[in-house]
This record gives C-alpha cells, sequence and structure tokens, in this order.
C-alpha cells in the first residue's frame, strides 16, 4: 500500500512573501496574516494537489532562515494558535502539511547564541555552535568568533555533534507534532547537515508519527547518500528541475532522459520541481514560454513528487538578483486569483486530476520508448495499465511513432479525451510545439 507522499502533490509557499510580511521582525504583537494562508486553502485543493510545503514559519529576526524561537510562529504572521488552525483546516481538505526545519543554524537572537555573548566562556551554551573560539571576535562585533553558513555571520552553525542540542532539536520536532500535527518537514541545507543527525531524526520521527516524511534540501552530489531506508524519505532534484528548462532552451531531451536513467538508483520519490523560493520563475527561464505546457507535463508524468511554487501555476515571472529574492517571494491576495487564472492554470489543475487517478504515475515503473533531441516518449507501468507520455520540444508540430508497451486496441489521451488507435504495436501521434498528449492504455 502506497503512503501519502508517493501519491503527493505539493504546493509550495513562501508565507513571509505571499502574505505581504514586513521583511524585518520589529513587530511588538502578533499580526494574525495566517487568517489569509487560510483562504488559499480551497484554491490549493482546486488544483489537485495534496499537499503543502510552507515555510520558514517560526519566529525570526528577517527571512525566515535566521530562527529566533523554534516553538513559536513567526509574529508577523500569526501565532502558534493560527497555525494550528491551518494545519487543521489543510487536513479537512485532504492536504498534508510540511513545515521547514531549519537546524543547521539558528539566528543571532536565539537564547543559545544570545546567553554566549553575555556569558562568554561561562556560557553553558558555548559548545552548542561550531567553532566557538574566544580568541578572536566576529566580524560582527561579538568578543568570539564562530562557524557561519557560507560565512553569513548572522546565521551561527548549530554543533549538531552536542548531543544537548540533537536533543533539543527532537523536542522541537516533537512539539511541532504534539502542538501542530504536522506531517513532514523539509531540511534546510540537509546537504551540510550530520548524517548521523539525520539518521537518528528518522529513527525518532518514525515512532512519533506514522508515515512522517522527511525531505532535504540537497543541490549537487548522489541523491542516493541521502535518499535510503536509513536517513531521508526524498531530496530536492535539482539536476532534474535544471534539465526541465534547459532540456527545453536548448531542444536537448537527451539531457533530460539521461538525468532519469541516472537517477533510477534512488528510487521515484525523489521531490520534483521547476522553480522555488531561491530559483528564477520558470516563465522567466524558458526561451520559449510555449514550451511551459510540455515542461509541466514532464514535471507531473516522470517519477518524482512533483511541486508547484504559488503563482508559477499562473506563468508568473520573476528573477532574483544579487542583493534580493524578493522578486521570487511576491505578496498575493487570492482574491486576485481571477486576475492571474490562465489557460496554464487550468492545464495543471488538469494535470493533477491524471496525476491522482493514476497510480501508474505514483510508483508505477519507468520506461523510455522514444528518444530524440526534440521528441520524447515514456511509459510508467500499472498492473495491467500503462501511461505513455509523448512531448515535443519544437517550434513547430511533430510526427512521433510511439510503440506501445502492452498489447492493447487503443490508448486514450487524458488530456482531451480522444482516442488513439494502436496499430501494428504502435500510435501515431501529432504532437504540437511546445506541447504533450498523455495516454492510457489497458491491457487486453
Amino acid at each position: 500500500m502506497s503512503t501519502w507522499y508517493e501519491k503527493g502533490i505539493f504546493y509550495h509557499i513562501y508565507p513571509l512573501g505571499l502574505t505581504g510580511a514586513p521583511q524585518w521582525n520589529t513587530e511588538e504583537s502578533v499580526v494574525h496574516r495566517f487568517e489569509e494562508l487560510n483562504r488559499w486553502i480551497p484554491y490549493i485543493r482546486s488544483l489537485g494537489c495534496n499537499a503543502v510545503y510552507i515555510g520558514p514559519l517560526f519566529e525570526s529576526s528577517h527571512h525566515g532562515y535566521d530562527t529566533r524561537d523554534y516553538k513559536l510562529v513567526d509574529r508577523r504572521l500569526g501565532d502558534n494558535d493560527d497555525f494550528k488552525r491551518f494545519t487543521s483546516l489543510c487536513h479537512e481538505a485532504g492536504i498534508r502539511v510540511v513545515v521547514d526545519g531549519v537546524f543547521n543554524h539558528t539566528g543571532r537572537e536565539f537564547f543559545a547564541f544570545r546567553d554566549i555573548q553575555e556569558k562568554g566562556d561561562w556560557s553553558p551554551y558555548k559548545d552548542w555552535y561550531k567553532g566557538v573560539n574566544f580568541g578572536w571576535g566576529s566580524p560582527l562585533g561579538d568578543r568570539f568568533g564562530y562557524e557561519a553558513w557560507q560565512g553569513h555571520f548572522e546565521l551561527p552553525c548549530l554543533n549538531l555533534w552536542n548531543p544537548q542540542v540533537r536533543e533539543y532539536l527532537f523536542d522541537v520536532i516533537r512539539f511541532w507534532i504534539d502542538e501542530f500535527d504536522i506531517d513532514g518537514i523539509r531540511l534546510d541545507c540537509a546537504n551540510v547537515l550530520d548524517f548521523d543527525f539525520m539518521k537518528e531524526m528518522r529513527r525518532r520521527t518514525s515512532r512519533m508519527k506514522e508515515d512522517f516524511w522527511l525531505m532535504g534540501e540537497v543541490i549537487h552530489g548522489e541523491y542516493s547518500r541521502w535518499v535510503n531506508p536509513e536517513m531521508l524519505h526524498s531530496v530536492t532534484n535539482y539536476e532534474l528541475h535544471k534539465g526541465l528548462y534547459s532540456g527545453h532552451n536548448d531542444h536537448n531531451y537527451f539531457e533530460i532522459a539521461h538525468t532519469i536513467r541516472r537517477l533510477l538508483q534512488v528510487g521515484y520519490q525523489l521531490y520534483t520541481f521547476v522553480d522555488n523560493h531561491d530559483e528564477d520563475r520558470l516563465a522567466s527561464k524558458l526561451r520559449n514560454k510555449d514550451h511551459i505546457y510540455s515542461v509541466y507535463t514532464l514535471l507531473y508524468t516522470l517519477p518524482g513528487i512533483p511541486s508547484v511554487y504559488y503563482g508559477s501555476e499562473w506563468g508568473l515571472e520573476g528573477q532574483r538578483t544579487r542583493e534580493s529574492d524578493a522578486a521570487l517571494r511576491p505578496c498575493i491576495a487570492i482574491e486576485d486569483e481571477k486576475k492571474y487564472h490562465t489557460e496554464l492554470t487550468d492545464y495543471i489543475a488538469r494535470l493533477g486530476r491524471i496525476h491522482k487517478e493514476n497510480e501508474e504515475l505514483h510508483t508505477g515503473r519507468y520506461q523510455e520508448l522514444t528518444l530524440t533531441t526534440r521528441q520524447y516518449s515514456f511509459a510508467r507501468f500499472g498492473e495491467n495499465s500503462v501511461i505513455v507520455t509523448a512531448v515535443n520540444n519544437d517550434e513547430h508540430p511533430a510526427y512521433m511513432q510511439v510503440p506501445s508497451p502492452i498489447h492493447g486496441e487503443s490508448a486514450v489521451n487524458l488530456l482531451d479525451g480522444t482516442v488513439v488507435p494502436i496499430t501494428d504495436g504502435k500510435m501515431n501521434l501529432v504532437i504540437e510545439g511546445g506541447r504533450g498528449a498523455v495516454l492510457k492504455i489497458k491491457g487486453v
């Protein structure tokens, strides 16, 4: 029996941006912006999404990844009761909730760091951080030095080898599960987290809540080092993310197909996406914006757990600068959805229904069928049925002759309901430029 995340379709929200919260946390009292987030829930479900990755959420000073307090919701968004209501409403709508776990570093206003600032070498928390050294001062004026994430001294790195730090963080996770009933954690900076820490987290969380999902942010490297029965269930598939847009921009489906072949050793449960809060919007990366349809067709039908970043279902554009990610994290009111709604929105909702209703796209075995630089087809297998996807990254219609991987008389294109005959074991297709077909064949 498959788990909820094997059937998952995620909607990704960066809440501080979506709600228009101030960039710096100078609020003296709580502002209840979760009321705005609650209004998004029916819309998220209408897209076919059954899971939300929302974060960062917890009290911080600036962008959310500089945590002040792991047990308080950021006052710019609301309070703990607000988040508890959000998760409850999501669960009532059949939507799972996954939050950011920022465990590699804290902000400078976190209680343990402030204690070191105050007490120096006498602080009982001096071993909670990496590289604390009272022989030199930090660039931010502290009387001690410490290791910071990528040299950003506003983000001091926690010492995850310290048993007290581990116990504190595991207590935080238990608190999140008990208090908010979350369903999983996306581990920020998982590529630099201690492996033993993540293994212990897997053991502990599996006892805290059945089917609790752990997904790590990993950009480069062999994903199987992180995704295995001892550690994480999934990681961010940045390798495929790059291939999905550059494979279209360069008219090179070989890049995508090679990536899939290479990653099959890891399994079928990598977290797949086309953009996020750190990456330029897909509509800004594609040279031919009409190819956005074939990209999303692949996102929903290739092996993986698909995710849509808020606003990208409308084809929104946005590019980061050297100074700011603000363009990637816009404030959007759900009441404006009708203004943003496009043909692409309906197309993604249709793909969501197809993914939900066809088990082949959850854990079904993958088989490549045809491949050229501009056309690509593959199959996902069920017990006595198969889904065949065919896509065309040319600017013009393409004729494709696709072999049927099982014996059948005809195929139904799930995108438009048309019936395609199977003649001599082959389907003869004409695919518009930048479009695709998702065909279901039942065995006879």
